[in-house]
């Protein structure tokens, strides 16, 4: 069937850098279904544009598979599944068990069940694309953010073997990026310490991630890859 009709499911697209995506995915043509966690007006803007915008908390088993249910009414079919939904919990004391569960159920197994429910729905289109949105900090590790570093390690891990057994029906390839946007409560002196760590020095915003996924969905000789996206931080 053909990729023309078949929409792509993008997670998390409530804001900042899954918004701009979706957006973009919009007006390249493609058919979109966005997935939020709490009500920002970009959700509502997604609707006005023609998205189909479904509600899903990832944090738990029961969230995930109640959302690929709730999937499955809207879409027999697929053209990508962009997992852009991430979790950021602090790792306070007494509060590491939860805070890790969370972040494995948004990074890891939410992406896990999600692919292996839609593989189905992807291979009823032609072409067909996993992107799985991870982390440039899974690089080097993070001392202090260590249960979020290493779930989306594992994200990057599911790249690979869903890479390997999805071929050649479904390409599975990853986007690591660093710093792309600062918040507005950024002061100067963070923005020019944070700056300072990439070899480029700047802040791209959420076009290159876009780009990135432009170039992977339309690629059709790449897979089991993860592309780095960090101003050079590597050579820093």
């Amino acid at each position: 069937m053909s990729s023309a009709t078949a929409p792509i499911l993008i997670t998390g697209a409530a804001q900042r850098v899954g918004l701009h995506c979706a957006r973009r995915l919009l007006e390249d043509g493609h058919p979109v279904i966005a997935t939020y966690r709490t009500e920002r007006p970009g959700v509502q803007a997604l609707r006005d544009l023609g998205a189909i915008v479904l509600f899903a908390d990832f944090a738990s088993e029961t969230g995930i598979l109640a959302f690929i249910e709730q999937l499955k009414q809207h879409t027999d079919q697929l053209r990508a599944i962009v997992h852009n939904a991430s979790a950021w919990m602090t790792e306070a004391p007494g509060n590491e068990a939860t805070a890790f569960s969370a972040m494995f159920g948004v990074h890891m197994l939410a992406p896990y069940l999600i692919n292996l429910h839609g593989a189905e729905l992807l291979r009823r289109s032609t072409p067909a694309d996993i992107v799985h949105i991870s982390d440039d900090v899974t690089r080097k590790g993070s001392a202090r953010h260590i249960a979020y570093c290493a779930t989306k390690a594992g994200l990057e891990s599911l790249t690979l073997s869903f890479a390997a057994k999805f071929a050649p029906a479904v390409k599975v390839n990853g986007i690591a990026p660093a710093l792309l946007l600062f918040n507005p409560e950024d002061d100067a002196a963070y923005r020019a310490k944070a700056l300072a760590k990439s070899a480029l020095g700047i802040e791209p915003g959420s076009e290159v991630i876009y780009q990135s996924l432009r170039y992977l969905l339309d690629n059709p000789y790449v897979t089991g890859t993860t592309l780095t996206v960090n101003g050079g931080r590597h050579v820093k």
